[in-house]
């Protein structure tokens, strides 16, 4: 799933889409993909539900199981997509359009944040942020930042540690964080839909010492690995890939990997169960796709196509019951390009005693609606065809990003389009 609207060619193919889309049908679109992609004859259905701005009204609308509630813990955040918890309480929420980074403080502890201030600024493109030992670490489409943690909670003077991550595409939304073994993991997505990289670090997770210094490709193939994290009891790297656009409504799935240094994950020669991906025509160095991808590492699990992981967190709280201990809880963004819309909701990624992942069920839903609630659609607005449809197609009132554990077991979940920030709590049945 595309995190930003891609370039040239490829960024004229989705508006057309997008434009046939107002009336709901699906397109059959003939594109020529980007260098080194083949011109290919691919069938998508293409339905971006209607966004609808966020109302307090809209809340019952969510869904969660027996004893869980949703509220809300700060609003008209503008762009807000990713969040990290200090050990006080303190959250640090990035701001990609905006450029800044802000620190939202919850301190009377009625579930709401009632402090805000913006506490590093001029950084467009920030996604991604960590904590350790005091410092704050953000990454850019480019740079690797960091900046020491104040004792009021605001930054001292940010160094750049890194300034030449690979050219962001198609992806720019880079995530990092730290391992058990003291390294920063960091994510790079790959600059297009599925073409060969012409940059070895594009497409790969790459690892480094906490300076920047001993820069490394842990593993590649990894088209958009966003959200990633280590099972508490595992300690194994998992992380949630975005398979390729326009295949079709199901194919390719979104994959969730367990990342292994020096392994190869397939893209973008390779989907799924090391199946050839049909758009891709040329073969990989040396060999063939054919004989490639059964040398590949193989998805621990696969999830719904397009539905477009981001927010991922290992749930290692008090407050949700005990069999929640040691589950991954995955926000997906949801899909423009599927006939059925996908994602849009929380997903609970159940593991069992060893680690292992053996399954996915949801656990809050409700931002998708079937269609634009009839309170929002203004008399007689619906009068030609095309507002009909518009009225009548899919709906929306959240395009999800970051998840995070708050101190207290809750889960904070960041809503990048109408700038939300929910909390997930238990309460008892």
């Amino acid at each position: 799933m595309t995190q930003r609207p891609p370039t040239s060619d490829f960024q004229r193919l989705r508006a057309s889409a997008a434009g046939l889309l107002l009336a709901a049908i699906a397109v059959s679109a003939s594109a020529q993909l980007q260098p080194g992609d083949g011109p290919v004859q691919v069938t998508a259905g293409v339905v971006e539900p209607t966004p609808v701005p966020f109302n307090e009204n809209l809340l019952p609308n969510l869904r969660v199981p027996a004893g869980f509630s949703v509220s809300v813990f700060a609003k008209d955040l503008k762009n807000v997509r990713w969040l990290v918890v200090a050990p006080n309480g303190d959250v640090y929420a990035s701001r990609r359009e905006q450029g800044d980074v802000l620190l939202l403080r919850d301190t009377n502890g009625d579930g709401k944040a009632d402090e805000q201030k913006i506490v590093m600024q001029n950084v467009m493109y920030v996604n991604g942020l960590a904590l350790r030992e005091g410092r704050l670490y953000a990454v850019t489409d480019k740079k690797i930042l960091m900046a020491p943690v104040l004792p009021d909670g605001t930054l001292g003077m940010t160094t750049t540690l890194v300034d030449d991550l690979p050219d962001a595409g198609q992806h720019p939304n880079r995530t990092l964080d730290f391992g058990p073994d003291g390294w920063l993991y960091v994510t790079v997505g790959s600059t297009c839909n599925n073409c060969r990289e012409p940059n070895p670090e594009s497409a790969t997770m790459l690892r480094m010492r906490p300076d920047g210094s001993a820069r490394e490709i842990y593993a590649k193939g990894l088209r958009n690995t966003i959200g990633f994290g280590w099972h508490p009891t595992s300690g194994q790297l998992y992380g949630f890939d975005h398979g390729s656009d326009f295949q079709g409504d199901n194919e390719p799935p979104e994959e969730l990997n367990a990342i292994k240094p020096n392994q190869h994950y397939g893209w973008p020669f390779c989907w799924g169960d090391r199946k050839v991906t049909p758009i891709q025509f040329n073969e990989p160095p040396q060999t063939t796709k054919a004989d490639f991808c059964p040398t590949t590492t193989a998805p621990a699990l696969h999830y719904t196509a397009h539905a477009a992981p981001l927010g991922f967190v290992f749930y290692t709280g008090q407050q949700f019951p005990s069999e929640y201990r040691g589950d991954a809880f995955v926000a997906f963004r949801g899909s423009w390009n599927r006939s059925q819309p996908s994602g849009y909701k929380v997903v609970r990624v159940r593991f069992d005693a060893n680690g292992q992942p053996q399954g996915s069920e949801d656990f809050a839903t409700g931002w998708l609606m079937s269609q634009l609630p009839p309170a929002l659609n203004q008399p007689g607005a619906a009068g030609t065809p095309a507002e009909k449809a518009k009225s009548q197609r899919p709906a929306h009132f959240g395009r999800l990003a970051g998840l995070v554990q708050a101190r207290d077991g809750s889960l904070l979940l960041a809503e990048d389009q109408n700038g939300v920030i929910y909390r997930i709590r238990y309460a008892g049945r």
